[in-house]
């Protein structure tokens, strides 16, 4: 076995023996419950807003030209970037529990 193989061995290994966190208190399975319902959310809504931007951009294309749809997809994944960020914000606060 080379060098290279042994040492990504030797760290799966350690990483499997070092002990795993506990949890901190009984609160923490509905912290990670309301964590993973907000990243649900922040995606499904960045995802829909994804395809609006798509669907606006292509309409755009058909009656207004190439010009009119780059100003409408620039338009539109700005929209869509706030709208990750605002549910970024909101996946952290659950994640830190202060909902």
């Amino acid at each position: 076995m080379d060098r290279r193989r042994l040492s990504v061995v030797v760290a799966l290994l350690a990483a499997l023996a070092a002990p795993r966190p506990q949890a901190s208190a009984a609160g923490e399975g509905k912290s990670v419950k309301n964590t993973a319902k907000e990243a649900a959310k922040t995606g499904g809504r960045t995802a829909k807003e994804g395809a609006l931007t798509f669907g606006r951009s292509a309409k755009a294309f058909f009656t207004g030209g190439p010009k009119a749809a780059k100003e409408a997809w620039k338009a539109g994944a700005a929209k869509t970037k706030q709208t990750a960020k605002t549910g970024a914000r909101s996946t952290k606060e659950a994640a830190k529990g202060s909902e």
